[in-house]
């Protein structure tokens, strides 16, 4: 057992589940249907997975320990159980991390989500919890800023779209894009969650729309997807040519088939974030290329090795100011965004090319197709 230092626990569960639960049991990815695997999830204690070795702060030299444990409930099997089983199964991989020796403990996708975010978490451990959802907003932006540029998008000319903008997430990205870009779509699945949003976004001076109809981002630039949907709910017809579509959740808001049949727009994963150290070794293969995490992974890491073994991000309530500050901390020891990832492959400069090439091509087409008809 290691007693406080730079230690940190984070805590992961299957999401392409007959493939995540493979990666720890190969058997039982291979012999169990999905439907199986949600059933049996619920009988499932915490699982160890691996130790977490040679993440290193480039600021200060100092080394990081780490654990993964993975809760074993599938997305599904969150949502229909009730929120005190799914409560008391985080914690129990909480008090797995305490017995660990770990200092902070992050939660990763949906044990982020359920209920009320975390506070509840926090307050049932000993030790403190985040959800790194403050990371998560910042990496995003700074991803989706990054393929603009790349796509040849000026950002303050352009229209932004949030999907799940009544989230903490998606409210987050409102507010930080809300001063930067063109037009602000906000997009979520009641008007009265919306409005608060749009009455903060206009006070930072965006132009607002919001709808709850998933057709409203048509007309988007550029999009940010972070609803807490378990199946996709964006499209290929919901996009138009040139977009560029920044897929935050787990699982995934964005369809397989856009990959399949739209080869006019840019899907980037949002975040993954490359980690410092000498190499980084995680013990375990999550589906990440070497030296990557997930961004709310990195906030639990990069708290750790700031010393700051303290509740962080929990709750609704994500503050723009926060989201700033953990930005800084992770960049000053190391953490930063690296290239970008479309469906689980690496999206290089030649692919963003023929999608810039393609959308092109798709819009000098609808232009003759108007004129024609007109």
């Amino acid at each position: 057992m290691v007693e406080g230092g730079e230690t940190f626990a984070f805590i992961i569960h299957p999401i392409q589940i007959k493939k995540d639960v493979a990666r720890k049991f190969p058997l039982l990815g291979k012999i169990l249907t999905e439907g199986q695997i949600n059933f049996f999830s619920r009988y499932f204690p915490p699982v160890y997975l691996s130790e977490v070795k040679g993440v290193r702060s480039v600021e200060t030299g100092r080394e990081l320990r780490g654990w993964l444990l993975a809760c074993p409930y599938t997305p599904p099997t969150m949502m229909r159980l009730p929120v005190e089983m799914v409560y008391d199964k985080i914690v129990a991989c909480g008090r797995m991390a305490e017995k660990l020796g770990a200092g902070i403990l992050g939660l990763g996708a949906y044990t982020s989500v359920v209920g009320d975010a975390g506070v509840t978490i926090a307050e049932r451990l000993d030790i403190p919890v985040t959800t790194g959802d403050s990371l998560t907003v910042s990496m995003a932006v700074e991803a989706v800023q990054a393929a603009a540029r790349a796509m040849d998008i000026h950002v303050n000319e352009a229209t932004v779209a949030i999907v799940g903008a009544s989230g903490a997430i998606g409210r987050a990205c409102a507010e930080l894009f809300a001063p930067e870009c063109g037009q602000l779509v906000l997009v979520g699945r009641r008007d009265d969650a919306l409005e608060p949003v749009a009455e903060a976004c206009r006070a930072r001076g965006a132009q607002v729309t919001a709808a709850t109809d998933m057709q409203a981002i048509y007309p988007a630039d550029l999009i940010v997807t972070v609803t807490s949907a378990v199946h996709a709910v964006i499209e290929p017809e919901h996009l138009k040519a040139g977009a560029v579509v920044c897929d935050v959740a787990r699982p995934r808001d964005v369809s397989r088939r856009v990959a399949d049949v739209r080869d006019d727009v840019l899907v980037i994963e949002g975040g993954m974030v490359e980690v410092p150290g000498d190499p980084p070794d995680f013990g375990f293969d999550f589906g990440f290329p070497p030296r990557h995490s997930y961004a709310c992974m990195a906030e639990t890491m990069a708290l750790a090795l700031e010393g700051r073994f303290e509740d962080y991000t929990l709750g609704k309530d994500i503050r723009v100011p926060q989201v700033q500050e953990i930005g800084d901390i992770a960049r000053r020891h190391g953490f930063r965004l690296s290239g970008f990832r479309s469906f689980e492959q690496p999206v290089s400069e030649e692919t963003i090319a023929r999608v810039r090439d393609k959308a092109a091509k798709a819009r000098r087409s609808s232009a003759h197709h108007s004129i024609v008809i007109k």
